[in-house]
């Protein structure tokens, strides 16, 4: 199979993208979490640019998942480490000597931090402050970019978006966790990158949804899972409103912020990387439209629990990264539910899913103009 690139893209139609595929063609690029859903979209993305992606991950998650699925790992040096063990970490980050470095590995589920809170912490913390000090002893690098959550802040509810400036903080572990990883980084920053050839920066999105996305109590793969297994699916919080948005909208912001910091440290900052206000929609809003797309009757029903606690309403304001950045979010709600939902299909009907999966992140490019 030939393989997609995103200089198939016309010059017309990549004039203004705020992705620059000449900035990341050729350079040294550590993705740790590769395997993961964000990260794995990232990692084939950089590819598809012409990167020399290094990924570094404990295990490959699924089966399924958009990794194995995909073949996200053609091309891509494997390497494989726990984020937990400094020492590992430190090798691989001396051994690759990247330019740029996407840290996502994480525990990424609200639900399981209740059940290893312990793990959630030693990962997404302590995994946090092994990566910036590997980054810190080997040198070199020229750009960090820590992704986080938008559960990092300390939500009351206000019903407002949160900011930047809101303070850290979360109800649980998970949450608690992404907002210590927030301080952490912070402190890194402060003490030892100011001034220096490393410039680092944070990047808080959440609610995601794409193709490939086989997550634990997720919105998304638990309808897919019910649909593929022909049963009804459950849903929890029917009224609960979140952030909407495709997986490529947020990546397409960490792309640009890590672009950014390789010219400079004016934006070594914390950013948020979310939709347009009005694609803050309720649950039930997200289910009725994939319902709608969907080939086949989907029915729902409440899932009465018992359920840990979650917040009812979690929104962001992008305004910062929209007006200083120059970036926006490519696809709105309804064209990231469409999007997702063909992924799906065509992963149901037997597609070769690099090749879709490539096609999709060079429609967005084209769009996100």
């Amino acid at each position: 199979m030939e393989e997609l690139g995103l200089s198939e893209l016309s010059d017309d139609s990549r004039q203004g993208a705020a992705v620059d595929p000449e900035i990341w063609r050729g350079r040294r690029v550590l993705v740790t979490g590769h395997t993961g859903f964000k990260g794995a979209w990232l990692t084939l993305w950089l590819s598809l640019m012409g990167a020399k992606v290094v990924g570094l991950s404990d295990s490959d998650l699924g089966p399924p998942s958009l990794f194995t699925v995909a073949n996200v790992g053609d091309g891509v040096n494997d390497r494989r480490a726990d984020i937990r063990h400094a020492d590992a970490v430190a090798r691989i980050v001396a051994d690759c000597k990247p330019e740029v470095v996407f840290h996502l590995a994480a525990q990424a589920f609200v639900r399981r931090s209740f059940r290893e809170p312990l793990e959630t912490y030693a990962v997404n913390v302590m995994g946090t402050a092994n990566l910036l000090e590997a980054v810190r002893q080997a040198g070199g690098v020229r750009a960090v970019v820590v992704v986080t959550s938008d559960k990092c802040y300390d939500n009351h509810e206000q019903g407002r978006p949160f900011t930047e400036g809101d303070p850290m903080g979360g109800h649980d572990p998970y949450s608690n966790s992404k907002g210590c990883a927030e301080l952490v980084t912070d402190a890194f920053r402060r003490s030892y990158f100011e001034g220096s050839e490393t410039n680092v920066a944070s990047a808080r999105a959440g609610n995601v949804i794409g193709g490939g996305d086989w997550g634990e109590d997720r919105l998304v793969p638990d309808i897919m899972r019910a649909l593929f297994a022909d049963e009804r699916v459950k849903i929890r919080r029917p009224d609960a409103v979140r952030p909407w948005q495709h997986v490529l909208n947020p990546i397409s912001g960490y792309l640009v912020l890590a672009q950014s910091l390789l010219g400079s440290d004016r934006h070594a900052q914390g950013w948020n990387f979310g939709p347009a206000a009005d694609d803050s929609k309720p649950v039930s809003y997200l289910v009725e439209k994939l319902a709608t797309s969907w080939p086949t009757k989907v029915e729902w029903e409440l899932d009465d629990g018992p359920h840990p606690h979650e917040a009812g309403l979690l929104t962001l304001d992008s305004t910062a990264a929209r007006e200083q950045l120059g970036w926006h979010p490519g696809w709105a709600l309804d064209a990231s539910i469409s999007e997702t939902v063909s992924w799906f299909k065509a992963m149901m009907d037997g597609s070769e899913m690099r090749e879709m999966t490539g096609r999709q992140i060079t429609e967005f490019s084209g769009a996100a103009t």
